[in-house]
């Protein structure tokens, strides 16, 4: 790889970095390779991850409360985007302890603490998009409304227009959701890159691995159903956080980039 845009004085011109980092093809089983590497790491570390899962818990909870007691879509929406911008500044901090545990180290949660801090400007860019994608997607929703039928006891072909163009809909900003961020928070953790780039290159990867990535999808979706309905988010959170950390460093080579700490120059010495 070329690496004539790094500087000897350890920074690296940006301008010279490849457009998004190559992904590696990966197959059906890969999902659940990754959910057995997560199941480790929370058994290596009960307390860190348990702890994480709690307070993700509780957050979503709360959120999902609120909005059903207040009613109000315009507070569901502010409520939402409150925990866009939180809930990946959490993460990160799972990220960090399965990398902890990666390199052989015993993970601390106030270091955890200190990488979704260091990393919270890139995090807030990240939830400042995810949000801007969100309000599109709750305008086209309540846009949907206007194929609800009008009579007081409508026919099943016009229930099933109505719920099939929101359903679409639904699916479409979904589907934008998760390939932006499916891997692009391990990388800006793992990395130094920019937010763009980190959200192209997840994009990149899940499109080129559609299959897979679409299995792994149904996982999260099943796994946070059931995590909900049974108040065990508290496990099953940390459990995909884990195991997004492992599919990220499966799928992703980000090598041409210095790792946080790490000086550009040793990158060059790699390649």
């Amino acid at each position: 790889m070329d690496t004539s845009g790094k500087r000897e004085s350890g920074h690296f011109d940006r301008a010279e970095m490849p457009f998004v980092a190559p992904c590696r093809n990966i197959g059906y089983d890969a999902p659940l390779r990754w959910i057995r590497q997560g199941w480790s790491d929370i058994r290596r570390a009960p307390r860190q991850s348990l702890l994480y899962g709690m307070a993700l818990m509780l957050l979503s909870y709360l959120v999902a409360g609120l909005a059903w007691k207040l009613g109000s879509f315009i507070i569901m929406v502010a409520l939402m985007s409150g925990f866009m911008f939180i809930g990946p500044v959490l993460a990160i901090g799972l990220y960090s302890i399965s990398c902890q545990l990666q390199l052989g180290k015993k993970p601390v949660l106030g270091y955890c603490l200190r990488e979704g801090r260091r990393h919270l400007g890139n995090v807030v860019m990240f939830a400042v998009i995810l949000l801007v994608v969100f309000l599109l997607w709750a305008r086209a929703a309540s846009t949907v409304h206007i194929f609800f039928p009008p009579e007081a006891h409508p026919d099943w072909r016009d229930m099933a227009l109505f719920l099939g163009i929101g359903s679409a809909i639904g699916a479409l900003f979904s589907a934008i959701i998760f390939c932006a961020g499916a891997f692009s928070l391990p990388m800006l953790m793992d990395r130094q890159v920019d937010v763009i780039t980190a959200m192209l290159t997840s994009i990149h990867a899940v499109l080129r691995n559609k299959g897979p990535m679409l299995v792994w999808a149904a996982i999260i979706v099943l796994f946070s159903a059931i995590g909900f309905l049974t108040a065990t988010l508290f496990v099953l959170l940390p459990l995909i956080g884990h195991a997004t950390w492992h599919a990220y460093q499966e799928t992703i080579d980000a090598s041409a980039w210095p790792q946080h700490g790490e000086p550009a120059r040793q990158v060059q010495e790699k390649h």
